[in-house]
């Protein structure tokens, strides 16, 4: 399911993951936040001066202290908003297959390395964590792979949805498996079902 990923990744754009304040930048960033509401509930997007940093499902395993995060974004953190906002809902109605957005993910030099990893797999394609592992390099790192995986502040844009069990399960997903369902049904990785709504 790897093969292909250099073309997907030229795609993508520039590392997918802007180098400004990616992890431990000098001081702290005021945050600004707004929500999106969509067919899979209402989303969290949160940005800085460095990108956007986080996108929070209606309900989150791991939900972020939002303390400090502030309304009414204005001048470059606006753009951000307005352009992942923009992207998001054409993602939503079928007509967008990539992002192309200043992103501001902060955590450790590992998780970084997964989350950039992400977003080379291909719209429409899964892949496994063992494939996950073997993309960054490290193929005996499956466990830490699917933590830092679980762990990925910006899922959809980097879409750790599309990373499932070897044996073709969903696993686990910080915004619920519903949700994961719903994703990857939208993007055609799995059959879409008769007589149901893609996200019910």
């Amino acid at each position: 399911a790897i093969a292909g990923m250099a073309a997907v990744a030229r795609v993508c754009g520039a590392a997918s993951v802007a180098s400004a304040g990616i992890a431990g930048a000098g001081g702290r960033r005021m945050i600004f936040f707004e929500h999106l509401d969509t067919p899979i509930g209402t989303l969290t997007l949160a940005a800085d001066a460095g990108g956007l940093r986080h996108i929070e499902f209606p309900n989150n395993r791991y939900p972020m202290n939002r303390a400090g995060w502030m309304h009414g974004a204005q001048g470059d953190v606006a753009a951000i908003l307005r352009a992942a906002r923009e992207q998001l809902l054409e993602y939503f109605e079928g007509a967008r297959t990539g992002f192309s957005l200043t992103l501001a993910p902060q955590g450790t030099q590992f998780q970084l390395q997964v989350w950039r990893t992400l977003a080379t797999i291909p719209y429409g394609d899964t892949w496994s964590y063992r494939d996950l592992a073997h993309a960054i390099g490290k193929p005996d790192a499956m466990r830490a792979v699917g933590a830092a995986n679980g762990r990925n502040p910006l899922p959809i844009v980097l879409p750790c949805h599309r990373v499932i069990g070897a044996d073709g399960s969903l696993t686990g997903f910080g915004g619920g498996l519903p949700i994961k369902e719903a994703l990857l049904r939208l993007e055609g990785a799995l059959p879409t079902q008769r007589n149901r709504d893609l996200f019910c």
